[in-house]
């Protein structure tokens, strides 16, 4: 396995025995820092802007950031330590194949050796199976100009149409949901506007733990009278001090959204003139929400219909609201009609378009919003262009330099993919930064179709879980170690600066694709001389899609602290608010309602399995987890996955705070500590979801999804619950 350049004891002589956690002043107590970088945080959405020190080639410290407009100088718990990881005696530094002779699994070996086998191996299941028999899954944690590249490398170099990124898990159904309603797949507001929305609704997100600097922008609307409304199956946070909290079943939001909608009919709470000048077909919507009353709806939801008639009023009556959802409504089968709802809402009461207004998704991965713009989805061109629209194919062939026919077709997501595989249809796989042995649905099934593949390599810079299945490991960059751009959830295009090199061996991730595309004899359209060209590129190729880069510069984004898309044109000051005017990203200007009857979840409760299952993120812990389970102060916050229940289904079950239970799906089963606590509802259970093998949360999720995003039903799942070693019963 690889090893850090320094060893271990060298490591516990200057900074103690806990490697991975600093000492008192921090890692660079003592030290004379090099330089500090002005870059950004490499988890969530928010994009946080942050300092880092540097000694040494080796990341040992942070300042806050104040100057940056976002989140001036505030971070949250993994941004304060996130500088921690690099030092990592995890960390990957050198090409590694597999051999179960060698400790570990693997053995070292040069990077020439490494990449002919890659190559050879993409080559030889191309020649007998055909491209598109050769897959990629990627990532967005990366930047704009990998996931760029990324998106060209599958579709010049591998001429595969099997690309897709695990942005499939993460916010596909927000964007379907977008673009379906309003056009454009971004939030329509920066975050400035939220602090002047006179309602503040959240709607199946936590916002304090996995977007805790948004809660500012909350607090400051509360601070000027604002009301809270919170939807969630648990009292999250946030929503010990909302003044109304919804708690609402899982799966069932679309019917809630429907009821409000009813009521904002039934007593008039509409913004007319705005229907009829800046929008069509709300007598669709109308007519599916027609039955659906808060009394219907407090059945399905179990939401009170008192509560939904109050939210109704709320939303209703108020001169502005903004709307913020997150995976909680999306990770769904459901997921693109739910957010269609919510939007409903907004357009139905004319808060679009105006300071303080708008139904905005919270992005959840660190460029979860550029990662979904540029290309590296299975059916996307840069510039969220659609990969099946002739003009859109010939525009972008134009730039990449070759004939349109040479770009392949759609090719399937990211959960078809791993079904594919598991099938023997796909034989190989590359795969960049995505973890689906963790993340993916139904787990189990993923890990036997990764043991079916006849070849995989992997690019990381942690061997992640996935990673334990490869025949080739290629040591990749971390965050700090590479320059490009990012795009947060305010779609706001921000600067990522290399504040160290990689070490050891390792190598930066686009380095390492163009060496592949230069040994598959494609090489001449990836000859670049910096990631600045590859940016250049990225906004030429989007110059006239819905995310347009064209007037973007990295000096521009640097100097002004950002940029907010679309950037038409050079010298264009870009374009915080969308839909200003009542103007919608259609050829009409106007936004789509939509109909939006109720279906159940995919999968319901019933004698066998009577207990609902949603899954979620914790404050310490991001994602799989490959990067925050390696924090010490991280892991002692939150070490291991517990299962929060009420203390009513604690009770008939004969199960205590700690004691260990077995939790069980037609899947698989995992067994944890019990939560027993009041802020949850009695019918359900939670379980975060960021650890592997036999604590992985995802044992447990079904493989449904939605049928237009292809998102994955995670947030809902029928199980039964038990004390460890005894037989479950409802």
């Amino acid at each position: 396995m690889a090893r850090i350049p320094v060893t271990e004891e060298a490591l516990v002589e200057r900074f103690g025995p806990h490697l991975n956690e600093a000492p008192p002043g921090g890692w660079d107590a003592d030290l004379e820092i090099d330089r500090v970088v002005d870059t950004h945080c490499c988890f969530c959405g928010q994009q946080c802007g942050i300092k880092l020190k540097v000694h040494d080639n080796e990341v040992v410290g942070f300042e806050p950031w104040y100057e940056f407009p976002f989140n001036e100088g505030k971070l949250c718990p993994k941004g304060v330590k996130r500088y921690l990881q690099g030092s990592h005696p995890d960390r990957l530094l050198h090409p590694m194949v597999r051999d179960k002779g060698s400790p570990g699994g693997f053995r070292q070996v040069g990077w020439d050796d490494a990449l002919a086998r890659v190559v050879s191996e993409i080559q030889r299941i191309q020649a007998t199976y055909g491209d598109d028999a050769f897959a990629m899954l990627s990532g967005v944690s990366l930047t704009n100009e990998k996931s760029y590249l990324v998106g060209k490398f599958a579709r010049l170099a591998l001429h595969t149409a099997n690309l897709d990124y695990n942005g499939r898990f993460c916010m596909v159904s927000a964007g379907a949901g977008n673009k379906k309603a309003l056009g454009m797949d971004r939030a329509p507001n920066p975050w400035s506007d939220i602090p002047l929305a006179d309602v503040v609704w959240t709607a199946g997100t936590n916002v304090a733990e996995t977007f805790p600097i948004t809660t500012s922008y909350i607090w400051r609307a509360r601070d000027r009278g604002a009301k809270l409304i919170v939807q969630d199956p648990r009292v999250v946070p946030l929503a010990r001090t909302a003044d109304l909290f919804l708690p609402v079943r899982p799966g069932t939001d679309s019917a809630l959204f429907g009821a409000v909608l009813h009521e904002l009919i039934r007593n008039d709470w509409l913004d007319h003139e705005f229907i009829d000048a800046h929008t069509v077909d709300f007598d669709q919507a109308a007519a599916a929400a027609a039955d659906m009353t808060p009394a219907w709806a407090a059945e399905i939801t179990g939401v009170p219909a008192a509560r939904i008639g109050e939210a109704a009023e709320l939303w209703g009556t108020s001169a502005t609201g903004m709307m913020l959802h997150a995976r909680g409504i999306e990770q769904q089968v459901k997921g693109t009609e739910n957010v269609l709802a919510a939007i409903n809402l907004g357009l139905a009461t004319g808060k679009f378009g105006k300071p303080g207004c708008g139904v905005s998704t919270i992005t959840g991965q660190g460029n979860g919003q550029g990662g979904r713009e540029h290309g590296h989805k299975c059916d996307q061109l840069p510039g969220n262009r659609d990969i099946t629209v002739p003009e859109h194919r010939e525009a972008v062939a134009k730039v990449w330099g070759v004939d349109e026919s040479e770009i392949p077709g759609k090719g399937l997501p990211a959960v078809a993919i791993i079904e594919a595989i598991h099938a023997g249809e796909i034989k190989g796989l590359l795969s960049i930064c995505f973890n689906p042995a963790v993340s993916a649905p139904d787990v189990n099934f993923t890990r036997e179709a990764l043991d079916k593949l006849e070849f995989y390599a992997t690019i990381d810079f942690f061997l992640s879980d996935t990673g334990r299945h490869a025949d080739v490991v290629l040591p990749g960059s971390l965050h700090e170690e590479d320059e490009g751009t990012s795009t947060s959830g305010e779609g706001r295009i921000i600067k990522i600066n290399a504040a160290v090199d990689p070490p050891g061996e390792a190598r930066r991730d686009g380095e390492i694709l163009c060496d592949i595309a230069e040994r598959l004899g494609r090489g001449e359209h990836f000859r670049y001389g910096s990631n600045e060209e590859i940016f250049d590129e990225l906004c030429r190729a989007s110059s006239g899609g819905k995310a347009d880069y064209t007037g973007a510069t990295w000096d521009r984004i640097e100097s002004e602290m950002g940029l907010f898309w679309p950037v038409p044109e050079v010298g264009h000051p870009g374009t915080p608010r969308l839909y200003e005017g009542g103007q919608f990203a259609f050829p009409d200007g106007k936004a789509r309602f939509h109909a939006v009857p109720y279906r159940p979840p995919a999968e319901v409760v019933d004698d066998d399995y009577p207990i609902w299952l949603t899954s979620g993120r914790v404050v310490s812990q991001y994602l799989s987890g490959t990067q925050t389970r390696r924090i010490a102060g991280l892991v002692d916050q939150y070490p291991e996955p517990l299962c929060e229940m009420h203390p009513r289904l604690a009770d008939s079950l004969g199960i205590k705070n700690g004691d260990q239970v077995t939790v069980t799906s037609r899947r698989g089963e995992i067994t944890l500590p019990a939560a027993v606590v009041t802020t949850i509802r009695p019918d359900t259970v939670f379980i975060p979801y960021h650890w592997p093998g036999k604590k992985a949360a995802n044992q447990l999720t079904i493989r449904a999804v939605d049928p237009v995003s292809a998102m994955p039903e995670f947030k809902v799942a029928a199980v039964k619950v038990a004390r460890a070693g005894e037989r479950a019963h409802p």
